[in-house]
């Protein structure tokens, strides 16, 4: 029972679609690192600019302030401190915008390819029409169809 679970597992674990899958999340996932340096290093920088030198990544809505730690004359801790409580939606457009410029670089990547399909279809050349038949092969061929009729 278990040697038959290992073997499906192994089959299916071994079928090229899996295999393929498993490669393509692998250059998927490089790729997204990629474009993520692209949009952070090289695209947000003069969007920053042009908005006033703003870093999305730094936008937030403070909720509530943070509370230093107070303590007594005698060193003993009063109040505990706490962090600031922040809606951080600067981060959410940061990442909203990655995915955008990944989104869009997908969508040229497949377009791309779909052209170059259709260019390399569109080169083929038509397959060659069946060549007439010699008149000593339409000879024979009445020949054989009054043969046929001869027999009936």
């Amino acid at each position: 029972m278990a040697n038959k679970f290992l073997n499906d597992f192994k089959n299916f674990a071994m079928k090229g679609n899996v295999l393929d899958m498993a490669v393509g999340v692998i250059i998927g996932g490089a790729f997204g690192k990629i474009v993520s340096s692209v949009v952070a290093d090289v695209i947000m920088p003069p969007i920053g600019l042009l908005v006033g030198g703003v870093n999305f990544t730094d936008l937030k809505f403070t909720m509530k302030d943070a509370v230093p730690e107070l303590k007594d004359e005698a060193g003993n801790v009063i109040q505990q401190a706490a962090d600031a409580v922040t809606l951080n939606y600067g981060n959410f457009l940061q990442v909203t915008f990655d995915f955008l410029i990944i989104a869009f670089s997908v969508f040229l990547f497949i377009r791309l390819i779909g052209k170059l399909s259709r260019k390399k279809e569109e080169e083929k050349p038509a397959p060659a029409p069946a060549p007439e038949p010699s008149a000593e092969e339409k000879l024979l061929t009445e020949i054989r169809d009054l043969l046929k009729e001869q027999k009936k």
